[in-house]
C-alpha cells in the first residue's frame, strides 16, 4: 500500500538548520510531482516547496532563499534543506503529491524552532 513516512524533524534555534526525508514506498515514485506542506498550530496545512518528476522546484514565498527541496528517484526519497530557521517555521511537515491529498498523509515530523 501507499506509505509515506517523515523524518527528520527537531527542536532547534532561531537561524539554525534541518534536513527532512520522506520514504516513498508503494508507487511510482518517479512519475510523480511532490511536495513538502507544512501545519502550524491552529492553522491551515500550506504548501511549503514542490519539485516535478524533472527537477522542477517551487517555494512558498515565505521560505524561499532558505530551503531547498530535492530527490532521489533511485530511493524514492524526498528531502527538504531547512537553513536560517525562524520561529515561524515551526509546524509538522509532510511530504504528499503536489497535488495535495493524491496519497494518504503520513504521520509528520515536527520541527520547532525556539529560543
Amino acid at each position: 500500500q501507499v506509505q509515506l513516512v517523515e523524518s527528520g524533524g527537531g527542536l532547534v534555534q532561531p537561524g539554525e538548520s534541518l534536513r527532512l526525508s520522506c520514504a516513498a514506498s508503494g508507487f511510482i515514485f518517479s512519475i510523480h510531482s511532490m511536495a513538502w506542506y507544512r501545519q502550524a498550530p491552529g492553522k491551515e496545512r500550506e504548501l511549503v516547496a514542490s519539485i516535478t518528476r524533472g527537477g522542477n522546484t517551487y517555494y512558498a514565498s515565505s521560505v524561499k532563499g532558505r530551503f531547498t527541496i530535492s530527490r532521489d528517484n533511485a530511493k524514492n526519497m524526498l528531502f527538504l534543506q531547512m537553513n536560517s530557521l525562524k520561529t515561524e517555521d515551526t509546524a509538522v511537515y509532510y511530504c504528499n503529491a503536489e497535488r495535495a491529498g493524491t496519497f494518504p498523509w503520513g504521520q509528520g515530523t515536527q520541527v520547532t524552532v525556539s529560543s
